[in-house]
């Protein structure tokens, strides 16, 4: 009997990853057996497979089906092979113009608005690259993504190299029904990621009179039209005091996700509204109070607290953050940053970095990795000082950061966010410990969160 892979199945390799199968439509590759990808090479319309086992669990898997002699797979999902290191995602930054002046943007360095984009030729041969390497999944940002003129064709050009987009963020200004149409038309069904900074607090942060009716109404036309949404919340001491109430709102709107960030000390919120982050330890206060107030609601979002918790109402259990390994888990190979590691960070000036969060502060120091439009991305991501950043395992930050290789919790918080690291450090040291982490440990905030939510499961306690 013949056999070949479905069309949404491809056969992948890549350096030190010798044999995965990616599904249309996710961002991550699904790891095999050597013995189910040796008879997925086989799936080609032209083997006769006999009788074997496997082939009724490759079944199950979704990812063959019976054919005709010679009726083989798409050109697609035939085995290519990449001679780089494993890179699924890729977070692009259309454009750095934006139709709002945040006050808390962390893609700038002052307070002068973003006026770099890359053009649209530009965004092609960025496209093409990262295909080359094997990206099969973007989240589209900004700036406001919406703002560059070739919006769409640039959707469309990501799903014409049979790539998706798996996030947008937007403020939600210039989402209307024609815009969500050509979404369904290309095929695109993305997480939509809405800014929402706390009810009567969202236009002062966006700078927009009307930025929290428009950003309410972008929420309610994409529910209606089928797409998921996930509101993004900063929070910081001016609205902290109203994070239960737009809570109830977002559930109420029907929002999937919400999560709450940390406003960050940096550069262009610390000049437009200085001593206005909660520090880490009020942080961790209020957080655990409004978690504690939410497990008790009887809401059905879930909910992230940055860096501190994650909350799953349907299960009632959450996650602590800074609990990201344990001692039978923790390796010295294990990356920095599991995200870094496995999604490309690209500006609007074509600077690669590890992640977004960092761009800001990386410009306001003149600090650059690498620059996509100077140096092809093959080149960035076999020898570079991003790639040196990118994929540095915890070994590095061992040998260079002596608190963090006498530090007993190392194992639980594997030092915890490298972004975080950076903003906090003296002298711009890439491995510097996420002092947060540190507080939250060293300081007791484990014993307290987990004293005072003890309704709800803990699924990650604490092992060292």
């Amino acid at each position: 009997m013949f056999y070949r892979l479905k069309e949404n199945i491809a056969l992948r390799k890549w350096k030190y990853l010798d044999g995965a199968v990616y599904k249309k439509g996710t961002d991550l590759a699904l790891r095999v057996s050597k013995d189910e990808f040796g008879l997925l090479l086989k799936c080609d319309g032209e083997h006769d497979i006999g009788t074997d086992p496997l082939v009724n669990r490759l079944i199950d898997k979704g990812f063959i089906e019976v054919c005709s002699e010679g009726d083989g797979p798409s050109e697609w999902s035939a085995l290519k092979e990449y001679d780089n290191l494993y890179f699924p995602r890729m977070n692009l930054m259309i454009t750095g113009r934006c139709n709002m002046n945040c006050l808390h943007c962390f893609n700038a360095m002052d307070n002068a608005p973003l006026n770099s984009e890359l053009s649209y030729e530009q965004i092609m041969d960025i496209l093409d690259q990262a295909r080359d390497i094997g990206v099969h999944a973007f989240t589209v940002t900004g700036g406001e993504p919406m703002m560059h003129r070739r919006f769409l064709d640039i959707v469309r050009a990501i799903y014409e190299r049979n790539m998706h987009i798996f996030e947008l963020n937007t403020n939600g200004v210039l989402i209307d029904q024609s815009m969500l149409d050509a979404f369904k038309e290309i095929g695109c069904r993305p997480v939509i990621k809405i800014s929402f900074d706390g009810i009567g607090h969202h236009n002062w942060i966006r700078q927009n009179p009307k930025a929290e009716e428009l950003a309410i109404k972008a929420i309610e036309l994409c529910i209606s039209n089928g797409f998921r949404v996930m509101a993004q919340v900063q929070v910081n001491r001016k609205n902290v005091d109203v994070m239960m109430d737009t809570a109830r709102l977002l559930d109420g709107l029907g929002v999937e996700n919400m999560r709450i960030i940390r406003t960050t000390e940096a550069p262009r919120w610390e000049k437009s509204s200085p001593h206005s982050s909660l520090t880490i330890e009020e942080y961790y206060e209020r957080m655990t109070e409004f978690s504690k107030e939410y497990m008790a609601s009887g809401l059905k979002m879930n909910v992230e607290v940055w860096q501190l918790i994650r909350m799953v109402p349907r299960f009632k259990n959450y996650e602590l953050v800074p609990v990201s390994c344990s001692k039978d888990r923790f390796n010295i190979r294990i990356p920095m940053c599991k995200s870094n590691r496995g999604m490309i960070a690209v500006t609007s000036t074509g600077d690669v970095v590890p992640c977004l969060q960092m761009s800001g502060y990386l410009m306001d120091k003149g600090i650059s990795l690498g620059n996509l439009l100077v140096t092809p991305l093959k080149d960035l991501i076999r020898n570079s000082p991003y790639l040196d950043v990118a994929v540095a395992p915890l070994l590095v930050q061992i040998m260079k950061n002596d608190k963090c290789a006498d530090c007993k919790y190392y194992k639980a918080c594997t030092g915890g966010c490298p972004a975080l690291g950076l903003l906090y450090s003296p002298d711009s040291d890439f491995y510097h410990e996420d002092i947060s982490k540190c507080i939250f440990f060293e300081n007791g905030w484990y014993e307290r969160i987990t004293d005072s939510l003890k309704e709800w499961q803990l699924i990650n306690p604490l092992d060292i």
